[in-house]
């Protein structure tokens, strides 16, 4: 019979669980989140002293820390090696997986698992802003449109009315950047094409006024027209938007049919998530272990809280902030 990933102690055992964390996020000895001391600290092991707990060293700090501290783990109750299951499940899913099924398999309420899902995205956002297509190579962008803009005027074409979504994908990495947009146009377009799309690449798009204007700036600008069912260039194969397209396809199979439902503040996280896993697929040599240990490293730094909505007289709601 094969054996299960999560027959790995870390996901069976807490103990097991801090120390793996421990080790991908202390390489170098426990890190004071207080003071910023370095493998200067003890570890706590009384009878009633909590998992993975330490006490710096340094005389001007003496406090206690975890490894939790300063992560998306921090004030959490749920269980290390749940959270470790979780984010294994969701870095192995290529169209993601429901709250609704983290509340079953965890047996948690429909608010943790929702919550939890969302800090685990917090974690698997990039946040680099390193060009695409530095060495000249071939860089593709193109829009999309999801769901309800609640800011939209309804007026013109239903399309006008959906959430607008910029992807840029580098051909030679292989990883896929993408964000909301308020507007399909030049203004809103060019400046994300500057910073994130080298000068050096070639830059390829559809028919769209929106990059015509600013296709100069690069080495190449190569388009297709898609009105006129062309989606390879006829004298250049290597001219298409084929592969950011592809990005979409995963993106929308996941979003309607795993998700169902986004709305637009949230919209942001869901696109990190499959940014990520796109960034971090099988064709380029990383298994589903290797995407759960990168998501964790992106763990530090990183917190979302609750707030209650103080407007709120009865019943107040709770919505997630930075």
């Amino acid at each position: 019979m094969a054996r299960s990933v999560f027959d790995a102690p870390q996901f069976k055992d807490e103990a097991a669980a801090f120390a793996y964390v421990e080790g991908k996020l202390w390489p170098h000895g426990p890190v004071c989140p207080h003071c910023g001391t370095v493998d200067n600290a003890t570890a706590m092991k009384g009878a009633t002293t909590r998992q993975g707990l330490y006490k710096c060293k340094s005389k001007e700090c003496r406090k206690p820390f975890t490894v939790r501290m300063g992560t998306i783990f921090e004030s959490s109750h749920l269980p290390l090696r749940l959270w470790l299951q979780v984010i294994h499940l969701m870095c192995a899913s290529k169209k993601g997986i429901s709250a609704r099924q983290i509340q079953r398999m965890l047996d948690c309420s429909m608010k943790t698992a929702w919550f939890l899902a969302h800090r685990i995205r917090e974690a698997m956002a990039d946040g680099s802003v390193e060009p695409f297509g530095s060495a000249g190579t071939a860089v593709e962008a193109d829009e999309t449109f999801l769901g309800i803009n609640p800011n939209a005027r309804r007026v013109g074409t239903p399309i006008r009315n959906m959430n607008a979504i910029l992807t840029i994908v580098d051909r030679a990495s292989g990883r896929a950047r993408s964000q909301v947009i308020d507007r399909v146009d030049a203004a809103t377009v060019a400046p994300i094409l500057q910073i994130n799309v080298s000068r050096k690449a070639r830059l390829m798009t559809d028919y769209g006024l929106h990059y015509f204007r600013h296709g100069w700036l690069f080495a190449q600008h190569g388009r297709v027209n898609h009105s006129a069912h062309e989606y390879v260039k006829a004298d250049d194969a290597s001219v298409h938007t084929n592969t950011v397209e592809g990005t979409f396809s995963v993106f929308k199979r996941g979003m309607r049919g795993v998700y169902q439902h986004c709305s637009r503040k949230h919209l942001h996280r869901y696109l990190s998530e499959f940014d990520f896993r796109y960034s971090n697929r099988a064709k380029l040599g990383v298994d589903d272990a290797a995407r759960a240990d990168t998501a964790l490293r992106g763990v530090a730094g990183k917190r979302l809280t609750y707030r209650t909505v103080s407007e709120r007289r009865a019943g107040a709601e709770e919505r997630l902030v930075w």
